[in-house]
């Protein structure tokens, strides 16, 4: 409401003068900081009141959290999960596990020999005649196995001795990662249920009371940037012509007889009212535009929405 009654200020003075005015008349005003809700839970902590101070940083709300440090415990489970498998094969097989290796393949070694001097002497006596040919064929049928059971240890001791493929390392490797960038998203969420100031100014507004369960995106905080105001005032349309950014104007607040000093930080390119090309000449003597002009760090005690008032060159 307050831009429209700066406009039917401008009006009036303008309308007083005869039309022409020297002074653009406004408010002055400060950023204001609306901090949003990142997900629907139940509101459990307001430290800071409306109306305090608070400093970039201090906690302004807590939502329940409970739910969210299960899934954080539950991430970084994985993690320890990723790196123990990763460690694993980096660090290859244990001694133990190569010795047992070694052991069945000195088994397998031993049974072979054994095999081929049985086959050695089945077929000594079946020319003999003193062994049938069933006895060979055992006796063949087991030095064929005896030699698998061989094969199978030495290549299980080769693969031991080896170690693992380069493309298992990189696997563990991606899935490492993988797990380190999704507990980081949770603790970024888990974050976010923390509401802190996230700059320095005074508490305007808090919504929500203690208790309640609040929708996503809704408005829960509201910061009045603790800095100097701005004055925003509206510009009749024939002095916007002489203004440029930048330039530094005369500003004067109701109720304190000091003159402040701004810097044109902004101004609208647009009319606030009917655009000019439906408009006659002296309609568009009639039109303002929105504009924004800082004020020094003296003005920093000065309170937001009070009336003001710019000279114009």
């Amino acid at each position: 409401m307050r831009p429209f009654l700066s406009i039917i200020l401008l009006f009036s003075l303008g309308a007083c003068q005869g039309g022409v005015t020297n002074q653009a008349l406004g408010t002055l005003e400060r950023d204001r900081v609306l901090l949003r809700a990142t997900a629907s839970e139940i509101i459990t902590a307001l430290p800071k009141k409306e109306g305090s101070t608070v400093k970039k940083g201090e906690l302004l709300l807590q939502f329940d959290n409970r739910k969210q440090l299960a899934t954080v415990a539950m991430a970084k489970a994985e993690v320890q999960k990723s790196q123990a498998y990763l460690l694993r094969l980096t660090n290859g097989e244990r001694p133990q596990d190569i010795a047992s290796a070694q052991a069945n393949l000195a088994r397998a070694k031993a049974a072979l020999t054994e095999a081929k001097q049985s086959y050695k002497r089945s077929s000594s006596l079946l020319k003999q005649n003193l062994a049938s040919q069933a006895t060979q064929d055992k006796a063949k049928a087991n030095l064929d196995q005896t030699q698998a059971d061989f094969n199978a240890a030495n290549e299980n001791l080769s693969k031991l001795i080896a170690g693992v493929r380069e493309e298992d390392i990189n696997q563990a490797k991606a899935a490492l990662d993988a797990a380190k960038a999704y507990l980081s998203l949770e603790l970024q969420t888990l974050n976010d249920l923390s509401v802190v100031a996230t700059r320095d100014g005074k508490l305007d507004s808090l919504p929500f009371n203690l208790g309640e369960r609040v929708p996503p995106n809704a408005v829960i905080v509201a910061i009045q940037a603790g800095n100097a105001p701005y004055a925003r005032v509206y510009i009749p349309e024939t002095h916007v012509a002489k203004l440029t950014i930048g330039q530094t104007l005369t500003v004067h607040v109701d109720g304190i007889e000091q003159a402040f000093q701004g810097r044109l930080r902004w101004l609208s390119t647009q009319p606030a009212f009917t655009p000019y090309y439906a408009l006659n000449q002296q309609d568009r003597s009639r039109l303002v535009f929105l504009a924004e002009i800082d004020l020094g760090s003296d003005a920093d005690k000065l309170p937001t929405g009070i009336p003001s008032q710019v000279d114009l060159p």
